[in-house]
């Protein structure tokens, strides 16, 4: 999200984000997440059972810790509405930002969160372990219509995951998102983007595996 933002101040977009916004961006960095953690009476599964409610448990976390350190409201309200724009079925455009620099913001938060996650070196080694964060939270949950619970299994995921990014992610970075994404390219506007990259390298090693996996006679 750092480098995001210091693609847009060198590309000198509009709008110009203030220290404010950027000092906000970077609480809602650390605390966008917390949404994971258990309470020291919770004793049963994993904090992924949270999976579906974590972005709204983050915001309150963050209601409640900030208050705790003297922050003001306003300041409260802006990283907490930048916690809700990492949820994958959040409506952005509805979340009530008081201003656009903190739109912004949240916006960027949001696309590095989602970039980060699947650009990762290990995200497809991983893909099994979602899948059972997956099957902990709709268990936990009870909510069969959730997407975390539309997978049958591991291999179930693996194979949808190329479309997902296709069809959800890379639609979402364009539109819902603004296409903050490019501000990583390096240089900026036409450069490489590095996190695009690995992501679709990722796609590209998640196909070879499904191909490698079919019978000689379906190929």
């Amino acid at each position: 999200m750092v480098r995001l933002l210091r693609g847009h101040h060198r590309a000198e977009a509009e709008p110009v984000l203030s220290e404010r916004a950027f000092r906000l961006g970077l609480m809602a960095i650390l605390l966008h997440d917390t949404g994971y953690l258990k309470k020291r009476d919770d004793v049963s599964g994993t904090g992924a059972k949270y999976t579906i409610t974590h972005v709204g448990r983050s915001a309150d976390f963050a209601g409640q810790l900030l208050a705790e350190k003297n922050f003001v409201a306003a300041d409260i309200r802006a990283i907490q509405n930048m916690i809700r724009c990492t949820g994958l079925n959040a409506r952005v455009a509805n979340i009530p930002f008081e201003v656009h620099t903190e739109r912004i913001t949240g916006y960027a938060l949001a696309t590095a969160d989602l970039l980060g996650q699947m650009a990762a070196e290990d995200y497809v080694e991983k893909l099994p372990v979602l899948y059972g964060e997956f099957a902990e939270a709709a268990a936990y949950s009870g909510d069969q219509t959730h997407f975390v619970a539309s997978f049958k299994s591991a291999q179930d995921l693996l194979e949808k995951t190329p479309i997902f990014w296709e069809r959800t992610i890379r639609p979402k970075l364009e539109n819902d998102l603004l296409g903050l994404w490019r501000f990583l390219n390096d240089p900026y506007p036409d450069g490489p983007n590095e996190y695009i990259t690995r992501v679709e390298a990722n796609m590209d090693r998640i196909k070879g595996q499904l191909r490698a996996a079919e019978p000689a006679g379906a190929r």
